[in-house]
């Protein structure tokens, strides 16, 4: 079976897997004038997914006016300077996450995790440095197909974001949590403190939605909420 150039998720809301089916996604939001937000821009080498997965649902880079990033980790903003090159658009995230994304690293590893500083200073840490317009703050209600929230759940890096399209009640979560055989905490390996990506995450139990879309894995529309206050409870 064919992997789905972009999956549509609510109206107006398309989901672009950029390594296999929903290994990483990356999304489209857009608004009534035709205009594109994408969220997250994959590794390196998956702009020329996006292009097709934006072909896909009748848009270029060219209706593409913003650029949000979750986080400045290479599966996220690897692609963004390629995208932003491509799209001439402005590229947003976290103000704890700026400094990181300019610079294309990412934020360190958590020194508690076996590992997590020999991973720091492996050649895989590393992407395309991405100039940033603007740094996002919790709460910021972004102008975008009618208003998506920040939602800052940091612990998976600094400044990592969750984000709430309000008018759909579609909940992306980011790497806050992972959908990949099941709902899952990230691997410890890559979060820079993860005691506190399992505290900051139980905010999306308190956030109202109808659908929750993950970075990685695919999306959730069956009580969502439920089954990710499920998880936290038990896992938390």
């Amino acid at each position: 079976m064919s992997r789905p150039l972009a999956v549509p998720l609510a109206p107006g809301v398309w989901r672009i897997p950029t390594m296999g089916r929903a290994m990483i996604n990356s999304y489209a939001l857009v608004d009534d004038d035709g205009s594109v937000t994408l969220v997250d821009c994959g590794v390196k080498q998956a702009p020329a997914r996006i292009v097709r997965g934006l072909a896909a649902i009748g848009k270029t880079p060219a209706d593409v006016i913003r650029i949000v990033l979750t986080h400045a980790h290479p599966d996220h903003a690897g692609g963004a300077a390629e995208m932003a090159r491509r799209t001439e658009a402005p590229v947003v995230v976290h103000g704890a996450d700026v400094e990181y994304a300019q610079a294309g690293t990412a934020p360190p590893r958590d020194r508690e995790v076996t590992g997590g500083r020999l991973f720091f200073r492996m050649p895989g840490n590393r992407f395309p440095a991405v100039e940033v317009a603007q740094p996002l703050a919790d709460g910021d209600l972004l102008p975008v197909a009618g208003g998506l929230r920040v939602v800052h759940t940091p612990g998976h890096s600094p400044g990592h974001v969750s984000l709430l399209h309000e008018p759909t009640r579609l909940l992306i979560t980011g790497d806050a949590l992972f959908n990949v055989a099941g709902i899952r905490w990230p691997v410890k390996l890559f979060c820079s403190d993860f005691r506190m990506t399992q505290e900051t995450a139980h905010v999306l139990g308190e956030l109202d939605y109808d659908l929750a879309a993950f970075t990685h894995g695919p999306e959730l529309a069956d009580n969502p909420r439920e089954r990710i206050r499920a998880f936290l409870l038990r896992h938390g």
